[in-house]
């Protein structure tokens, strides 16, 4: 296997919308249209987009239920490889990975995204996360394209994926992606919008869907996941010009194991 020595050269290797079509991802117009729209508008700023979002105290509730979850049952080994799926520029995944290196010194984190410049803002801020391209959709496939120029694992021990399901227009296909890359004992934390009905959000904001019932992600999941566990999540909402969105919880395992409260 040859790998070109920088993240920059591999993401100059990769024509995208072929890179897409190869993954079969659902719309590639579509999915085209929302890199547009994150590379112009959102990249360089997105992680103080995020907290005008949600506010300092709302980001930090849930970096906290992140990791909360990442170090709950099952127990992550002490050298787990994470993966943050759909990480856009790191706000999450670098703030996450600080709390669990805490816990987990050897832990190795990895962030994949649709965006080039997204992943690009991410590198800069540190080189202790590998960024790699990917869909949610099909996390297998953009690991074996990624894999011609990028040493990274083909399993992961636990997934974390933030305010990315409401930009995948196929969520069973997210929650079967997401279960075929973990390891045996392995765990997942969604974090997203409850439904809501602001249709311009798809223009501002590039979201392809408006938020999720909590109990048909609970269904969906099910389908994928013998451990589901979804909630509201209280006291945090995506605040933006006066309107307002819940976010749920859904916390995935592949293992049996005692009760969980989220």
């Amino acid at each position: 296997m040859s790998h070109p020595s920088t993240f920059e050269s591999y993401v100059k290797n990769i024509n995208l919308g072929k890179f897409l079509e190869d993954l079969e991802a659902s719309n590639v117009d579509m999915i085209l249209r929302e890199v547009e729209h994150f590379t112009e508008k959102e990249a360089g700023k997105r992680d103080q987009i995020v907290l005008d979002y949600f506010g300092e105290d709302g980001v930090k509730r849930i970096i906290e239920s992140i990791v909360k979850y990442l170090l709950s049952s099952p127990k992550l080994k002490a050298n787990a490889k994470i993966l943050d799926a759909g990480s856009g520029s790191g706000l999450f995944t670098v703030k996450v990975a600080d709390e669990i290196h805490y816990h987990i010194p050897e832990a190795s984190f990895y962030a994949m995204d649709v965006t080039p410049v997204m992943l690009s803002v991410l590198r800069r801020k540190t080189s202790k996360i590998t960024p790699f391209l990917g869909i949610a959709e099909n996390i297998a496939g953009s690991i074996e394209y990624t894999r011609r120029y990028l040493e990274v694992p083909r399993k992961f021990d636990a997934i974390f994926s933030t305010l990315t399901l409401h930009h995948c227009l196929d969520v069973k296909k997210v929650f079967r992606s997401i279960r075929d890359v973990l390891e045996d004992y392995g765990k997942a934390i969604v974090i997203d919008l409850c439904e809501h009905p602001f249709k311009e959000f798809r223009e501002e904001m590039g979201d392809l869907l408006l938020g999720f019932n909590p109990s048909l992600i609970e269904e969906d999941a099910k389908f994928f996941f013998p451990n589901v566990y979804v909630r509201r999540m209280p006291g945090v909402r995506c605040e933006c010009s006066g309107r307002s969105a819940e976010l749920f919880t859904a916390y995935l395992t592949l293992k049996r194991h005692e009760n969980h409260t989220l």
